[in-house]
């Protein structure tokens, strides 16, 4: 996720995304992302168990702010943001 500005990155792992994406969107979780104003997907990745999301969670988070970009326009080179497209479908 990212901020408006595309300034701040964040990376988190979660059972479900759009409740999760939601909830940041509507700063109704205290943290880093109420903080810095992060409420855009811009990039997610869908895993067949917990274990493997947390051990590619830590590897996108141990990246440089250079991968992690690079990672995000793979799949969203406009930085667009998802949500709507997983809220929909």
């Amino acid at each position: 996720m990212m901020n408006k500005r595309n300034s701040v990155i964040y990376t988190g792992v979660t059972s479900d995304l759009q409740k999760r994406i939601y909830e940041h969107k509507h700063k109704l979780i205290d943290g880093f992302s109420k903080k810095y104003n992060v409420n855009k997907l811009v990039y997610y990745e869908v895993s067949d168990n917990i274990e493997s999301a947390i051990t590619r969670e830590k590897q996108i988070k141990g990246g440089s702010r250079e991968k992690k970009i690079k990672l995000i326009k793979i799949i969203n080179p406009e930085f667009r943001d998802l949500y709507d497209e997983i809220a929909s479908g």
